[in-house]
């Protein structure tokens, strides 16, 4: 799986319509391995993503779960930490 996409179910607030939409992103460049498509293939890669973004939408919408919701700070943190300990960074603050 690629590195830069997330889980997007099952958190407090839920995904936003952005955040669907940048992982649809990530998934079709890491798929057609092109970060941005010629002029040939713009078309048929923003349909793509469109595409993937409708589906990922539908698939949030429809899933459920008994557990509670994710606090998207305390998943933020956790990474953080993941990172500290795998690079050997500072686990306070940054960008993730």
């Amino acid at each position: 799986m690629c590195r830069n996409i997330k889980p997007l179910f099952n958190f407090d607030p839920p995904a936003t319509e952005a955040e669907i939409r940048a992982a649809s992103l990530q998934f079709v460049r890491k798929v057609s391995g092109f970060n941005e498509p010629s002029k040939a293939n713009a078309e048929a890669f923003n349909a793509a993503v469109e595409e993937v973004a409708a589906a990922a939408s539908r698939l949030l919408e429809s899933l459920v779960t008994n557990a509670e919701p994710k606090s998207r700070e305390v998943e933020r943190e956790r990474a953080r930490a993941r990172n500290a300990k795998r690079f050997g960074t500072p686990a306070e603050g940054g960008n993730l």
